[in-house]
């Protein structure tokens, strides 16, 4: 094959991967039911887990693009259109900075770091979500509970990303 096959076969795979996060993140988010947040109209979801997944593994624009696309639609189908823009945008940059900051490095600690400032981009992210939809008061309410949300795909991320990469980056 020369060069120009081997693009267009990297790109092509490259989409697939892309839909596929998307796809299996939607299912993971919908399948186990979002867990509502009393005073802040929002949720607590399993959505992080497979955004920081797929920026660890395939970089800042894959990242960005299923967080973006995720949070779009997990709002659009779970009752919370409310949030869909501001989900695309948190879960977009939650998803480009993971896999930005996984670009400047291969340890395990890259890892780590990755996530949590990604986790921390996501609860500030929603902070003025709740804010501006709301109250401040909503804002401050749902630091905690998207601390956890951020906390647990963080540890779902840590835990599975080791397994995928083996079998994705053939």
């Amino acid at each position: 094959m020369d060069n120009k096959q081997v693009n267009q076969r990297t790109q092509f795979k490259t989409v697939i991967l892309t839909a596929m996060f998307v796809a299996v993140t939607l299912a993971v988010s919908i399948g186990i039911p979002p867990i509502p947040i009393p005073g802040t109209h929002g949720n607590i979801n399993l959505c992080d887990g497979g955004i920081l997944i797929s920026a660890l593994l395939l970089g800042p624009k894959v990242g960005g693009t299923v967080g973006a696309l995720s949070g779009f639609l997990l709002d659009i189908l779970s009752g919370y259109s409310n949030y869909a823009i501001f989900s695309f945008i948190v879960h977009g940059l939650e998803g480009l900075i993971a896999g930005w900051i996984k670009n400047r490095g291969a340890k395990k600690s890259v890892d780590v770091i990755a996530v949590l400032i990604a986790a921390v981009v996501m609860v500030v992210g929603y902070f003025f979500a709740d804010t501006i939809l709301y109250t401040i008061s909503a804002g401050f309410l749902g630091i905690f509970t998207n601390t956890i949300q951020g906390l647990v795909g963080a540890v779902i991320a840590l835990v599975v990303t080791p397994f995928l990469r083996k079998r994705i980056h053939r």
